[in-house]
């Protein structure tokens, strides 16, 4: 089995997913770092240098290469799901779960974390706010179609193990 942690940046994908997987003795990937491995350079100077459409067409392969592993828990970059039919594969895989927080909560978490980030790297605290709320309105038609959602804020791994039904 694997488990596809779904959610906006900040929503505690990678924290979350080293949690659960070491909880069900699985293994653990996050996409991103698999990419920025794949790719010798971070996803914020690949995306400066050959721009998003390039970024999602290598997301999107790795994305396929963790579709032969099993027992894993794979944490995944914000927009993976909401670019070419990459929602439906994951869903067809593997059980989808969507880390849900309100745009106060991921703005609140992302304000000192918006280096590494490049959609919000020049952001004001003010403008994160607003990019966040445009972006999840976007994003959240496809979040919101996963085999589960949970509540991000005080997420207790236990929870979320019960309604795997592993």
């Amino acid at each position: 089995m694997k488990v596809y942690l779904i959610g906006y940046m900040g929503s505690g994908k990678t924290t979350v997913g080293k949690k659960l997987a070491r909880s069900l003795n699985y293994e653990f990937i996050d996409l991103d770092s698999q990419i920025e491995a794949v790719l010798g350079t971070t996803i914020s100077d690949f995306f400066q240098e050959k721009g998003e459409d390039a970024f999602r067409e290598i997301e999107r392969e790795e994305l396929h290469n963790t579709f032969q592993v099993e027992n894993t828990v794979i944490s995944l970059g914000g927009g993976t799901p909401c670019f070419f039919d990459n929602l439906e594969q994951i869903n067809k895989h593997g059980k989808s779960v969507y880390l849900k927080l309100s745009a106060t909560s991921l703005a609140s978490r992302l304000q000192n974390a918006k280096t590494p980030r490049p959609l919000i790297k020049d952001l004001t605290d003010g403008e994160l706010f607003e990019f966040i709320q445009q972006q999840l309105g976007e994003r959240e038609r496809f979040y919101n179609r996963t085999h589960i959602l949970i509540k991000g804020e005080n997420l207790k791994i236990q929870d979320l193990v019960s309604l795997l039904n592993l």
